[in-house]
């Protein structure tokens, strides 16, 4: 079972759809599912079977990652996302205002909205970078990061190493 499946219980499936995850994966089995795009899947399990979209999404990602046809953590293109966030004790602007004055070279910003997100492309021309800022208090925020279109595991892993050691770097140059 992967990482996916195990976050949702076989007793979470059964409740909300009346069968498990061996069920799921032997009925669509049965119906041709590995023929079948993602987007099909989930009309099926909803249209066919009355899954709500929620479990049809988490059906056929689960079912997906058990057939090979996605590796746990990317889509069914195969690219990969990863996210890191860090809590700083410092209000959301100057969070937002210090994480755009040490974005460096590799980030290209697309677009922003002061306090509140940023988007970038990144240095390689081919993945992208979202980064969202959320007030926690008066005086505490959190920075949250997603890096998309990462081409394999082994990069997702590194990226999410480096955007963790850089929001660590972060909090420490910003942290009263």
């Amino acid at each position: 079972m992967n990482k996916q499946v195990k976050r949702t219980s076989v007793d979470a499936v059964r409740t909300a759809t009346g069968r498990d995850w061996d069920e799921w994966n032997a009925e669509l089995d049965a119906w041709g599912a590995t023929g079948h795009s993602h987007k099909e899947i989930v009309a099926w399990l909803m249209d066919e079977r009355g899954v709500g979209s929620w479990w049809a999404q988490s059906i056929t990602v689960a079912y997906e990652q058990a057939r090979g046809l996605r590796s746990p953590g990317s889509g069914r293109d195969g690219l990969f996302t990863i996210s890191v966030s860090k809590t700083v004790d410092v209000p959301v602007d100057e969070l937002f205002k210090a994480f755009m004055q040490t974005a460096g070279e590799a980030l290209r910003e697309r677009t922003s909205q002061p306090g509140r997100s940023a988007r970038f492309d990144w240095e390689d021309g081919r993945t992208r970078v979202n980064v969202g800022f959320d007030a926690k208090g008066p005086g505490k925020s959190v920075v949250a990061v997603a890096h998309e279109r990462l081409e394999s595991p082994e990069e997702a892993e590194r990226m999410k190493a480096m955007w963790r050691e850089r929001l660590a770097t972060l909090k420490a140059h910003i942290a009263p």
